[in-house]
């Protein structure tokens, strides 16, 4: 058994993919490691670029886009360490990040789940953690205010000031999971294709009793958006569905009802106030062009037999 497997899923990001491999190689240091990288169906050439300059590589080709879960998935099946480290392809994993958090896990058997902290390329703290979804973290969002009312957002505001500590959910872009506890939680639900499985998986493994930590000791650059870019208003879309799919399944009619209403309000005010910025300010059009077209195509979505059939 390998100390720890390392899953990366790629999309079309071959030249991030390469970086983090790249960092993979320097940051395994004194571990036993393995690096499983499945690319879902790319046409960059990410899987040819792998296979060329990383033979030792475990590598997946996907005949589709499976989906952010369902490739982790595969690479989860195939995983033969203690621990299992998923990790985004636009992420730069710096020395001592991945000893560090095996030591945290060594020495804390009741955490299941553990995220590092995470760097933007801007030298910020990025947010690696959030809380739980409620309708009144919801409205907030539609209504503008989750940065004016304290604890309102879902989002931590200042994550630089976040100590090790236990969350709701750790985010998606880097996670390090025990095994024994994925044997009590299970994989990724694959009914979420990208979004939202981060705060299915977070809320699982807290109700099969295992701890999940923000672990500010370690740290990672995290681009950001390496796949979504490449159909950003799809992914929006996505991951107003991926919430929608969550709620439904946690919440009974009348909420689901209400939290149906507050998405429909906050992308009617989206599109009204971007529509705004985009009539009376000509040197904003382009950003707040892009944000209508976004907000459009969700409502487009929710009235289609897809969003009817998962709002009902």
């Amino acid at each position: 058994m390998f100390d720890l497997s390392i899953i990366i899923v790629s999309w079309n990001a071959k030249d991030y993919l390469r970086q983090c491999l790249v960092s993979l190689q320097r940051a395994r240091a004194e571990l036993s490691t393995e690096i499983i990288v499945v690319d879902n169906n790319s046409s960059d050439g990410s899987a040819e670029m792998v296979a060329r300059e990383f033979p030792q590589v475990l590598l997946v080709r996907n005949a589709t886009n499976a989906g952010f879960a369902a490739a982790n998935n595969i690479g989860l099946r195939l995983a033969r360490g203690k621990y299992g480290a998923l990790i985004n392809s636009d992420v730069e994993v710096p020395r001592g990040c991945l000893e560090s958090m095996v030591g945290y896990m060594d020495q804390h058997e009741s955490v299941g789940m553990l995220g590092p902290r995470m760097l933007t390329p801007s030298g910020e703290i990025g947010p690696s953690c959030m809380k739980r979804p409620s309708l009144r973290i919801w409205l907030a969002s539609a209504l503008g205010l989750a940065r004016v009312v304290q604890g309102a957002g879902l989002h931590i505001i200042h994550p630089e000031s976040l100590k090790t500590q236990e969350v709701d959910v750790l985010n998606g872009w880097f996670w390090m999971v025990r095994k024994s506890a994925l044997e009590n939680v299970g994989l990724l639900d694959e009914q979420f294709f990208m979004y939202g499985e981060d705060i299915d998986w977070s809320r699982r493994f807290w109700d099969r009793g295992w701890k999940v930590v923000y672990f500010a000791e370690a740290e990672a650059l995290h681009y950001g958006g390496a796949s979504s870019a490449r159909a950003p208003v799809r992914f929006y879309v996505e991951m107003q569905r991926a919430n929608l799919q969550y709620w439904k399944r946690y919440h009974g009619r009348t909420s689901q009802a209400a939290y149906l209403l507050i998405v429909a309000l906050h992308q009617v005010f989206r599109l009204l106030g971007y529509g705004a910025v985009y009539a009376l300010r000509p040197q904003a059009r382009a950003d707040a062009g892009f944000k209508c077209r976004r907000s459009a195509a969700c409502l487009q979505w929710l009235v289609t037999p897809e969003g009817r059939n998962l709002a009902a």
